[in-house]
């Protein structure tokens, strides 16, 4: 598969917690970091994750915000 996402990491998936419609899946990354993706619960289905896999993290987002208090 190619994309252009230039963000890419490799990782472990540590968690899903499941909702009424929504998951939150996070994915434990060379850091040690954590990542977290928050999908439907029809896309899980379909993609077939379940803890323990690893998971290919791909990050394209339009806005970065940095925060500090």
């Amino acid at each position: 598969m190619k994309t252009n996402a230039r963000n890419q990491m490799v990782g472990t998936v540590t968690d899903i917690k499941k909702g009424g419609l929504m998951c939150q899946v996070k994915v434990a990354v060379k850091g040690p970091s954590t990542v977290s993706s928050v999908f439907t619960l029809d896309s899980l289905k379909e993609l077939g994750v379940k803890k323990g896999d690893k998971v290919c993290v791909l990050i394209k987002a339009v806005n970065v915000v940095l925060v500090r208090d």
